[in-house]
C-alpha cells in the first residue's frame, strides 16, 4: 500500500479521501481500499519522512493535502525499479472451495452464483476503465504512465474474466457430478 500511495503522490498531490477513491477505482485488486489500511500506510509514510501534509479549508471543511517528499520519491523509485518478485497470490474464497464438501448442497450453488454475480461486476466495472482509456486524448508526456496504468487495468479485466470462466465450470462439474 505504501508504494501505491507514494506513486499516486507523485502524480498528483491528494486527500486522503481522493486516493481512497483512487485506490477504489480499479486498484483494489493489488490492494485493500479500505480507509483503515489507507490511514495506516499515510502514517507510516509520514513518520518515515516520504510524504508531508498541507493544511486548507476549503467550502468551510478542513481539508489535509498529502504530498511526497524528495525522500519518498527516493523510495518509490528505488522500489519501481526494483526487479519483479514471485508472490503468493492469496483468494480467501478459495479455501471455502476446498471445504465445500462439508457444506449443503443447496449453498454451494447458491454461493458461487453469488459470487459470480461480484465477479461479473468488477468485471464490468474494469471493462468500463479500458474503453474509457481508448477514448482518453493523452498528452504525449502522459502517453508511458497511461499506457501501463492501462496494462493493470486490462489485467484486472483479464484476471475477472478467468475467474468467472473457471467458476462456471466448477457449476458445470457440480451438475455433472450430481
Amino acid at each position: 500500500m505504501d508504494n501505491i500511495i507514494l506513486g499516486l503522490l507523485i502524480l498528483e498531490s491528494r486527500t486522503i479521501y481522493r486516493l481512497r477513491e483512487r485506490i477504489k477505482k480499479g486498484m483494489d485488486l493489488m490492494y485493500s481500499s479500505s480507509m483503515g489500511s489507507i490511514q495506516a500506510a499515510i502514517k507510516r509514510l509520514l513518520d518515515r519522512g516520504y510524504i508531508s501534509y498541507s493544511e486548507r479549508v476549503e467550502n468551510g471543511k478542513y481539508k489535509k493535502i498529502y504530498s511526497i517528499t524528495d525522500r519518498g520519491k527516493r523510495c518509490f523509485f528505488e522500489w519501481i525499479n526494483s526487479p519483479f518478485e514471485v508472490e503468493n497470490t492469496k483468494n480467501p474464497e478459495l479455501a471455502k472451495v476446498y471445504f465445500m464438501g462439508l457444506s449443503d448442497k443447496t449453498s454451494r450453488r447458491v454461493n458461487i452464483e453469488q459470487y459470480l454475480a461480484q465477479l461479473a461486476e468488477r468485471y464490468h466495472v474494469l471493462d468500463a476503465i479500458c474503453e474509457e482509456a481508448k477514448r482518453m486524448d493523452v498528452t504525449e508526456e502522459s502517453q508511458d504512465i497511461i499506457f501501463y496504468q492501462l496494462a493493470a487495468a486490462r489485467y484486472g479485466r483479464d484476471f475477472m474474466r478467468f475467474n468467472i470462466g473457471w467458476y462456471k465450470k466448477l457449476i458445470d462439474e457440480m451438475e455433472d457430478e450430481t
